[in-house]
């Protein structure tokens, strides 16, 4: 079968990747190793994702914002960054940038959901369900994707969106930095006494780094928990009831009784910059080119935007009947998603070292910069702006922290 591009992996990035193109003219295949129910009805994966101004006017277009139901929408207000045991933290107020709100909230399985019902039906993308990739050859004359199950797909440009672990970039023969945290991240979805008022927490503690995502109801919030492994499985064995009073304690009673309302999602802290993001008539997206560490709230943000950028330039392509696998156009697409993302990415590994560090000298400095950027007005307005922009769709938390140790 042949195919002007073939997408491997049907998550959100290669989902509204296939959605992007539409109406361009090019046939497209989705490869996907999860049968088609799956996709139809994602699985709740327990993870809530920061949407930025820039993300939401994508869904938008892209017809995703749509198709999600009123309840999946959660309304990011406010952010308060919280370090040991400070009762009033940095704070980043709406009003400050302008803004009825910060960003928004969503849940990643009603995403995949919406970006999958979009894509369905669209008459130039072919789904491939069920199926694993074999084997990735591309060269002058074309690329070819093998299928475990028997036939080969033909293409003129391969796009990998397989997750930061992604089969296909190492198929390729393109590395990647990895970079284990040595931690690992509970996700839990719970109710609480004491209303969120749509306020984001970051709170570094010693020994633990927790985070409440407010969601549509006031009174339930996604709950986010790093500790170190050994810990970790400890806490995973506790049943429910006294899971909850662990973690009522852990967030020192603030939010009063909690109860669990949604499954425990756990998952390895492995943050991954691919040393390449294209290749000869080859591209990378979504996590397979950057896998960030999630304090930062950057991951499907920075997906969504690669994905845009890739698209726009086929499209450009398409328009002036130019080639859509010439190397220019590939070196453009990781030129300017490089730019986009390598600086954070590793500000990101730095300032994931500093903050979960409970070293006295760390804890010292960390302090001192969480109160310089809580003094400073104009530097949490230039924050914001990283959230609240109609354009350029990078979350800012990161350059939260990174600028706030720069003022210390």
């Amino acid at each position: 079968m042949s195919f002007d591009i073939v997408i491997i992996g049907a998550g959100p990035a290669g989902l509204c990747f296939a959605r992007s193109l539409a109406g361009s003219g090019l046939r497209i295949a989705l490869v996907e190793r999860q049968e088609e129910a799956a996709l139809v009805a994602p699985a709740d994966d327990g993870r809530e994702i920061a949407i930025t101004h820039h993300s939401q006017r994508l869904l938008r277009e892209l017809g995703l914002w749509a198709r999600l139901r009123e309840d999946e929408i959660g309304t990011l207000r406010d952010a308060m960054v919280l370090d040991g045991e400070d009762r009033d933290g940095l704070m980043f107020r709406h009003g400050e940038a302008g803004k009825p709100q910060l960003g928004w909230l969503l849940s990643n399985h009603a995403i995949r959901r919406a970006a999958y019902a979009e894509v369905a039906g669209l008459p130039e993308v072919e789904r491939i369900t069920g199926a694993r990739v074999g084997a990735v050859r591309t060269g002058s004359d074309g690329a070819e994707v093998s299928l475990d199950r028997g036939g080969t797909l033909h293409a003129q440009l391969v796009v990998a969106a397989d997750s930061r672990f992604s089969d296909t970039r190492r198929a390729m023969g393109i590395a990647a930095d990895m970079h284990d945290f040595g931690k690992t991240m509970l996700v839990l979805r719970m109710r609480h006494e004491v209303p969120h008022e749509q306020v984001a927490w970051e709170w570094f503690g010693v020994g633990q780094t927790l985070a409440l995502l407010p969601l549509h109801d006031a009174y339930t919030s996604s709950v986010v928990l790093t500790l170190p492994p050994p810990a970790m499985r400890e806490l995973l064995a506790l049943d429910d009831a006294v899971l909850e009073a662990v973690l009522a304690e852990r967030f020192r009673q603030r939010l009063g009784a909690m109860k669990v309302a949604g499954p425990r999602c756990a998952y390895p802290l492995v943050g991954v910059y691919a040393k390449r993001f294209v290749a000869e008539r080859f591209a990378l997206i979504g996590d397979a080119a950057v896998g960030m560490h999630p304090v930062t709230a950057h991951g499907f943000n920075f997906g969504l935007l690669g994905q845009a950028t890739l698209a726009r330039e086929l499209r450009a392509a398409v328009d002036a009947g130019r080639p859509i696998w010439s190397p220019a156009l590939l070196q453009r697409y990781e030129r300017e998603h490089r730019l986009a993302t390598r600086p954070l990415y590793l500000a990101t590994r730095m300032l994931a070292g500093l903050y979960t560090d409970d070293r006295r000298p760390a804890r010292v400095v960390r302090k001192l910069a969480l109160g310089a950027g809580a003094r400073l007005g104009p530097f949490r307005r230039l924050v914001m702006s990283g959230l609240t922009a109609d354009r350029g769709g990078v979350p800012a938390p990161l350059r939260l922290l990174r600028r706030s140790q720069r003022s210390a």
